[in-house]
């Protein structure tokens, strides 16, 4: 793994630091946002569950079955730690930081893929996150990034050869203080997610989605953009963990399949817990 790139070389806000919310409170306010989404999630089914869950955490197959319409990723490994860093839920490991290298956190394209060459893995700009919600809401978005500490975002993006697009996007934040309230407060994620993307005004939640294979560590909010969706259907979701926070998206014209955005969310939750 490439070193650390030194402070000085990436972004960082110089902003006083809140303190991270304890975890029981964390755990509170996330179940009070998702009360209203209990029965629809008690209700999915485990027809697109991949049974990953018993794995070695330094172990993340690519999944081999592909028959269903898996795609063919790389067999993944969590990246190598600065010596003594532990990883972000350990017990030495209260404030939830990832001390590894982001961009090696990133989920990488899977076998096939055509790369997007904007969004190669590496560091990208706020102004190119910002670019997949409405136009009225980026600058208010970009204000909030500017003064919640955002330390970087990397972002890697491709196509399918059946068209699926597909972008993923890691923001790391200098705490999980910092993340939690730009969830909250500016994505306001929920039963809906409370910024539209740019050619998806509308989503709901992703009545397919089983989280039973999913780290328990990590917060999801999963939704898909329901019928009729014009040219072509976007799903998209947020994965909570610790400092950061992941943004996955899948737009394909006529319909984004579950199975394959399913598999990208749950791999992209393993790299970060």
């Amino acid at each position: 793994m490439p070193p650390l790139l030194p402070e000085a070389s990436v972004p960082v806000q110089s902003a006083s630091v809140p303190s991270s919310p304890p975890k029981d409170r964390r755990v509170l306010r996330a179940v009070a946002r998702w009360t209203a989404a209990v029965l629809v999630f008690g209700a999915v089914g485990t027809g697109t569950a991949f049974g990953i869950t018993s794995l070695e955490r330094t172990d993340v197959p690519g999944l081999e079955t592909r028959h269903d319409g898996r795609w063919d990723y790389p067999e993944l490994s969590l990246p190598a730690l600065p010596s003594g860093s532990p990883r972000p839920f350990s017990d030495g490991n209260e404030a939830e930081v990832h001390h590894a290298d982001v961009r090696e956190l990133l989920l990488p394209a899977p076998a096939g893929a055509t790369p997007d060459k904007r969004l190669d893995g590496g560091w990208t700009t706020v102004e190119s996150y910002v670019s997949e919600y409405e136009k009225d809401r980026r600058k208010d978005l970009e204000q909030a990034l500017t003064d919640s500490a955002l330390r970087h975002i990397v972002a890697r993006g491709w196509t399918m050869p059946d068209g699926t697009v597909s972008r993923v996007y890691l923001l790391r934040f200098t705490s999980v203080a910092y993340a939690d309230a730009f969830l909250d407060y500016e994505l306001d994620v929920g039963a809906v997610p409370g910024q539209s993307l740019a050619g998806s005004p509308e989503s709901k939640l992703d009545q397919e989605w089983d989280s039973s294979d999913s780290p328990p560590s990590t917060q999801y909010y999963v939704y898909a953009e329901p019928k009729p969706y014009g040219a072509k259907q976007v799903r998209q979701a947020y994965i909570a963990a610790g400092d950061t926070i992941a943004l996955v998206l899948h737009e394909k014209k006529g319909g984004a399949p579950a199975i394959p955005f399913h598999q990208s969310v749950i791999l992209q939750s393993q790299l970060l817990a």
